[in-house]
């Protein structure tokens, strides 16, 4: 297949591993990846801000950018990313009254995957030891975040992969469908409650005597990794695609690339 690799604006400017990560993954079992110029934030902040008008031009930017025949299926290491694409996109077009940004954006939002979405249920991935190589001798909690889990209803498709990792050790995370508190722009706007829940969230994560922390958006992970570092915790945050790409020849880095948190530090 021909796939469009969808980066998002934080693994873009702060994770340029997980992009790789998600690249590798996907010539390893065969695929092209093609990476369209124009594309750029997908608005979502503005649009769980409330901010409609606003979000118009961000939202037809990735529709232009997106809205070619040129690959088969897109793809973004981002759960609330491309939940804001499939569900947010096509009712912003919808606000202004612009019928045909509102099909454009249904018809990209339709051939957008996330990554653990698209190795499942496009490309039959059911062992990543076994089809992608993936080997990480590691002690590992799983975070399902928010959007990817309610929007998207990924059920445990992150987590049957991470399972099937060879050499993994991998660690329930109490009270794993609890939010991590980082929700965008709630976290700037709401510190004292954001913090509260990563403040839990952190607890949970340390219970578990894990090395990591992964799971499908890097923006949680941040927020995770942000308040695990700010107490002090040995535990560190990687990004699902950075371990399923990692192989016995070529082992991911297990120190990750960026650790910090908006909101206010943990007490």
């Amino acid at each position: 297949m021909r796939i469009a690799l969808f980066a998002t604006c934080i693994v873009d400017a702060m994770y340029p591993a997980t992009a790789k990560a998600t690249v590798k993954i996907l010539e390893r079992l065969g695929h092209e990846v093609v990476f369209p110029s124009g594309q750029a934030c997908c608005g979502q902040m503005h649009v769980n801000s409330g901010y409609l008008n606003e979000a118009v031009p961000v939202v037809a930017n990735h529709v232009a950018a997106f809205d070619t025949a040129d690959y088969d299926v897109a793809v973004a290491p981002s759960g609330s990313c491309v939940a804001s694409v499939k569900h947010q996109h096509p009712m912003v077009a919808r606000s202004c009254g612009d019928a045909a940004l509102e099909a454009r954006a249904t018809a990209v939002g339709a051939k957008t995957y996330e990554l653990s979405e698209l190795l499942v249920d496009v490309l039959g991935v059911t062992d990543a030891g076994a089809q992608l190589g993936s080997y990480f001798p590691h002690r590992v909690t799983y975070h399902p975040s928010c959007h990817g889990m309610r929007l998207l209803r990924l059920g445990d498709r992150q987590s049957r992969l991470l399972r099937t990792v060879q050499g993994i050790d991998l660690a329930d995370l109490p009270e794993a469908d609890q939010c991590c508190g980082f929700g965008g722009t709630f976290s700037m706007k709401n510190a004292d409650v954001s913090s509260a829940m990563l403040q839990d969230k952190a607890a949970n994560v340390e219970s578990t005597g894990a090395e990591l922390c992964t799971g499908g958006d890097a923006s949680c992970l941040m927020h995770i990794g942000g308040g695990l570092s700010r107490q002090g915790s040995s535990t560190a945050t990687l990004h699902l695609a950075e371990i399923l790409a990692s192989t016995m020849e070529e082992p991911a880095s297990v120190t990750g690339e960026v650790r910090v948190s908006t909101g206010k530090a943990l007490r």
